[in-house]
């Protein structure tokens, strides 16, 4: 069949054919046994396990499709908290009519971006719904990673610590959000999805456990989520200066376009890393020699005040508090 249909969510002969089909595409990384639960074998007394749901509109984009978002976003929840992603589970509910090729496409997605994460898929699971009742299709995961040093936590920051993003901002919501509304710039403007594992343990192993004190992916929310939930959790007020947030022009000129600012955007392959002051340096070096790290740059720091604020300096040089996001600026695009 060409297509998906009803009959594929049966648990009969045509669910069969398709998990099988999954499985083969999956090849290497998939290491289920069509058991009802995986037994796994962990070396360590203690991991890290995070779920998450994946909905993205459009499926495909310009660089990736939903299947690459599901496991890098995975991945990096795992790989910021310190942990060593090893395993991975993935539940697909898929909609009647989903062409069997694109199917194939996402998984093929799937495949190469869990060879390159060097994780492990051991378990899964497929629903097929009725035309209207999804997107084309969703996708859950849950993730396990092993600790090897101890966990990083949002806790552990520190007066002083220099704030620095690993890359661009903005770019993920602006490639989508292009492609969906016709707006012509997601040829000049790429997602950032990215597993971003690799380049944190050689951050960490480069640098030190002791000096890295906390790591955030930066997804939905942005980087002003981000600085917020640190600051209401740590009494912090940390700033950050509008002139050194790595933006492409692409990027400002769309944001602009659109009325949204580039600090409240999605993205899938961006950090933001509280680091000791001695080590910032050391931390930008290593980062800009990586693939996902060129364009890092150090844009903050947490101050001495404890009010849990988080200031903007703009690019006049005038300070004053950035104010958290009721709601969402756009639709949801992770």
């Amino acid at each position: 069949m060409d297509k998906i249909v009803l009959d594929h969510g049966t648990g009969a002969k045509l669910s069969g054919e398709l998990v099988s089909m999954i499985a083969d595409i999956l090849g290497e990384v998939y290491i289920g046994e069509m058991e009802d639960s995986a037994i796994l074998d962990l070396d360590n007394s203690k991991i890290a396990m995070t779920t998450d749901s994946f909905v993205v509109n459009p499926v495909f984009f310009g660089n990736g499709n939903i299947g690459k978002i599901a496991v890098c976003g995975t991945v990096n929840d795992l790989a910021v908290s310190g942990a060593t992603p090893k395993y991975l589970t993935l539940g697909l509910i898929i909609e009647v009519g989903l062409p069997m090729d694109e199917l194939k496409q996402i998984l093929v997605a799937i495949r190469e971006t869990a060879i390159e994460a060097n994780i492990k898929i051991v378990a899964g699971d497929t629903k097929v719904v009725n035309t209207g009742e999804a997107d084309k299709i969703f996708i859950n995961t849950t993730g396990i990673g092993v600790f090897e040093t101890e966990p990083i936590r949002m806790r552990e920051l520190k007066k002083g610590d220099k704030v620095i993003l690993s890359g661009y901002i903005g770019n993920h919501s602006i490639h989508l959000l292009s492609i969906r509304e016709g707006l012509g710039f997601e040829q000049r403007i790429q997602s950032d999805c990215a597993p971003l594992n690799n380049m944190i343990d050689k951050l960490v192993k480069g640098v030190g456990r002791d000096s890295i004190h906390s790591i955030r992916d930066v997804t939905r929310g942005g980087l002003s989520a981000v600085l917020h939930e640190f600051a209401r959790l740590t009494s912090y007020d940390i700033v950050f200066f509008e002139k050194k947030l790595p933006l492409l022009h692409e990027t400002i000129m769309a944001a602009d376009m659109l009325g949204i600012n580039p600090i409240h955007l999605a993205n899938e392959g961006c950090i933001c890393i509280f680091v000791a002051p001695d080590k910032e340096e050391k931390v930008l070096e290593i980062l800009k020699n990586e693939e996902y790290g060129k364009a890092a740059t150090t844009i903050g720091q947490v101050m001495e005040t404890e009010d849990g604020n988080v200031y903007l300096v703009d690019s006049n040089g005038e300070k004053k508090i950035l104010e958290e996001l009721m709601g969402a600026e756009l639709p949801r695009l992770c």
